[in-house]
């Protein structure tokens, strides 16, 4: 029972600190209160960051932190959108400029879309036109789905430069260059990279669209944190998409888009076509085949299962479906214009506990007999000719362009969006040549924001309460992760009792026996020690010998309490065959007490 005790009192021990530790936090709560008097619940509900608007550095095109609140250099559009119904077709989605919902920084505001089931649309010219010549392109910004997203984008498009560009007229179809960034439709998270090829022949322009990033991009449009979006346009023709730093896609501008950027040399001829006498079968049915006369189609196709059996409980008289007996006929029904009013019909509830309902029939089942109509054999196709093909000519409208890097220059940066869900939150939108520009600059701006996310995160226990209010299964799964290594102590660590703690114990024998009982063991515990004495002397007398007198020695000590044993054996059984019951309980008492210290005088020679 000893360890039962301990099992119990640690567990006790357990549940005392866990209390404490809760009201000290408690306490510490109520300090804080007592201290802080009329602190807000909005500075309490983020880390306190030193937060200073940043400033690029480098050859910068265009920079916007919106951290003075105003718009000034950002144009609203009032145009209407073509083939839209007319009380949407409006650019009149509300934008304002606030701070973040969560995980806020004091000072740092950002540009936050408002309405709903609204086209937005707002611009902003770069400080000069951006050429694509020698160096790169990178175009950064910042996003967060406060509020989640059911269905709406939040890329940007970057407005290709022309001289009769007003921003005041930007919608769907003003001339972009580059459109990068998240959008969300349904279950399809995507991250686009389109750009606009000209065709050097007709001077038509073509869409082209990067390769979807092989990565699951769900969990930035849900966790409600920001998150940094990164375009990386090399003169090598390659392109690189990062999601907070880290690249999500990249490939070549001529080998990963859809369509291909440079159309094949050759074409299918579109003016030849297939011959009327091209045979394209590989096989067909032997002509010179004859059904037999004794073929038999086997019966029908299913048959009737002879061995099944009517479930037992099944309601022949019961039909499939009932009157609601609920159901009332409404005030206003008229039998004359509607006739006669009939309930509703609704499942019979009968049916629902009991087999099935109705008259029983067997079930179908393949008849095995079956071989069906006779059909000739297949045999190959003497006239095959292959699978025809128009013959190949000339691609008119090829071009090779060997270098896609160099696509039309942009003056401005915009936002044209339709989305169903509000609180879409953007910052710091920079467009440089220097990778170390955008990591500077991203530093100074996102990376505040991703240190007090993490830091108001909550704790490994909250997130796994969370998951498993999502996924109920996971508690027996909790449960015996806590419990394995609890049981592995338990077996292997869990202290026994050792005879070692007997020894160093301070007791009496005459504290086990009765006062009747004193005398006998006094007796015996005398002429133990006599013999305890003698065999001390003896050892004394070989402490001078070598290690095999003392071996012998060892076992004579170990053979003479052997023969102690066997005396207390004996003097126990006579004791058990005494008729006296005061004398049986002396010398049982007796031989329980003469055990244990011959025991503890063994242990004590083995020691020696």
């Amino acid at each position: 029972m000893q360890p039962h005790w301990r099992w119990i009192f640690m567990v006790m021990l357990l549940l005392g600190l866990a209390t404490a530790e809760v009201n000290d936090d408690e306490e510490g709560e109520e300090d804080v209160t007592d201290t802080t008097g009329a602190d807000t619940e909005e500075q309490n509900s983020y880390l306190h960051v030193m937060y200073q608007t940043p400033v690029p550095s480098g050859e910068v095109f265009f920079a916007e932190t919106f951290d003075d609140g105003l718009l000034d250099r950002w144009i609203l559009s009032k145009t209407m959108k073509e083939d839209a119904d007319e009380d949407i077709a409006k650019y009149d989605g509300q934008w304002k400029v606030e701070e973040l919902k969560e995980n806020k920084l004091s000072g740092d505001l950002g540009l936050v879309l408002k309405s709903t089931a609204r086209h937005h649309a707002i611009s902003a010219e770069l400080q000069k036109p951006f050429v694509f010549d020698s160096k790169p392109l990178i175009v950064q910004y910042e996003v967060n789905f406060q509020d989640g997203i059911d269905c709406g984008g939040a890329y940007i498009k970057l407005l290709s430069h022309s001289s009769d560009l007003n921003l005041e007229e930007f919608h769907d179809r003003t001339a972009y260059t580059i459109m990068f960034g998240p959008d969300k439709c349904g279950e399809d998270y995507k991250l686009h990279f389109i750009f606009r090829h000209k065709n050097p022949i007709i001077g038509d322009y073509d869409e082209k669209h990067a390769k979807r990033p092989e990565v699951d991009l769900k969990k930035f449009f849900t966790d409600k944190k920001t998150h940094l979006y990164t375009l990386i346009l090399k003169p090598q023709n390659t392109y690189e998409m990062l999601i907070d730093q880290i690249v999500v896609g990249q490939g070549s501008l001529l080998e990963d888009v859809i369509p291909p950027l440079n159309p094949p040399k050759e074409i299918d001829d579109p003016k030849e076509k297939k011959p009327k006498e091209w045979d394209e079968r590989p096989k067909i049915p032997d002509p010179h085949a004859v059904e037999p006369e004794e073929w038999d189609e086997g019966g029908p196709e299913k048959i009737e299962d002879v061995n099944a059996v009517k479930p037992e409980g099944w309601l022949d008289d019961e039909p499939h479906l009932v009157s609601d007996p609920e159901a009332q006929k409404p005030s206003d029904w008229n039998d004359d214009m509607d006739d006669e009013w009939e309930a509703p019909l609704i499942s019979n509830p009968k049916c629902q506990t009991a087999p099935g309902c109705g008259e029983w029939k067997p079930p179908l089942i393949d008849n095995p007999n079956y071989k069906g109509p006779w059909k000739p054999p297949m045999i190959e196709n003497p006239n095959y000719q292959g699978i025809w093909k128009p013959r190949k000519i000339p691609n008119p409208h090829y071009f090779e362009d060997l270098n896609p890097f160099r696509m039309t220059p942009f003056s401005a940066i915009g936002l044209e969006l339709w989305s169903m869900t509000s609180d879409i939150y953007f910052d710091n939108f920079i467009i440089c040549t220097e990778k170390e520009v955008a990591d500077r600059w991203a530093s100074d701006s996102w990376g505040l924001k991703k240190l007090v996310a993490s830091a108001n995160e909550p704790g490994m226990i909250n997130q796994l309460l969370k998951a498993a209010e999502e996924r109920p299964w996971l508690w027996g799964l909790y449960i015996l992760t806590a419990a394995l290594p609890v049981g592995l102590l338990v077996l292997f660590c869990w202290p026994r009792k050792k005879i070692e703690e007997v020894e160093d114990a301070d007791f009496s024998m005459s504290d086990f026996l009765q006062p009747d009982e004193t005398d006998l063991a006094h007796q015996k515990e005398v002429k133990k020690g006599d013999l305890e004495g003698a065999e001390d002397h003896k050892e004394a007398e070989l402490d001078g010998d070598d290690v095999d007198e003392d071996t012998e020695n060892e076992e004579e000590n170990e053979d003479e309490d052997e023969e102690f044993s066997q005396e207390d054996e004996d003097t126990g059984a006579t004791a058990n065959q005494s008729s006296d019951d005061e004398m049986k309980e002396a010398d049982e008492g007796a031989e329980c007490g003469d055990k244990l210290k011959k025991s503890l005088r063994k242990r004590r020679v083995r020691k020696d």
